[in-house]
């Protein structure tokens, strides 16, 4: 489910500690080591996310946050930042010539630059979050 996030978003709000929890607090932050990633560098994203104002010509970025029930991905387009609500159940992951996250059949697709070598511990720490969570709750 993806959401214009540039200001106040009662729906984003709601919707997205229904999917994937709430955020977790400060402390929880820090016990973790962190909950977010550095900046990907976008290759490019399915239709069923483009924005209708989508910018071709731009270098969009994109970060990852983590919640108890699943992963947001955060995006920008012109002055503009967008919200992916994903579930673990539903977050596939492929690593190829691009790094790519793939849910309900819309996808995006990450350059394997300098960027996505800074985010590679961040994305081992994601497999293994998702992958506790299907264990311990199975669907």
């Amino acid at each position: 489910m993806i959401f214009n996030t540039s200001y106040t978003n009662k729906d984003y709000t709601k919707e997205s500690i229904e999917i994937v929890g709430k955020a977790y607090s400060f402390f929880k932050k820090i016990k973790m080591g962190g909950i977010g990633s550095s900046r990907f560098m976008i290759a490019e994203l399915s239709a069923k996310l483009q924005p209708k104002n989508m910018q071709s010509v731009a270098i969009n970025y994109a970060n990852i946050e983590l919640r108890p029930k699943g992963i947001i991905i955060h995006f920008t387009n012109r002055l503009d930042r967008y919200s992916w609500i994903i579930p673990y159940y539903r977050l596939v992951i492929y690593s190829t010539q691009t790094f790519s996250i793939h849910s309900n059949g819309s996808y995006i697709q990450f350059k394997k630059n300098k960027n996505y070598q800074n985010n590679k511990k961040f994305i081992h720490k994601m497999t293994d979050f998702k992958n506790s969570h299907l264990i311990e709750y199975p669907k």
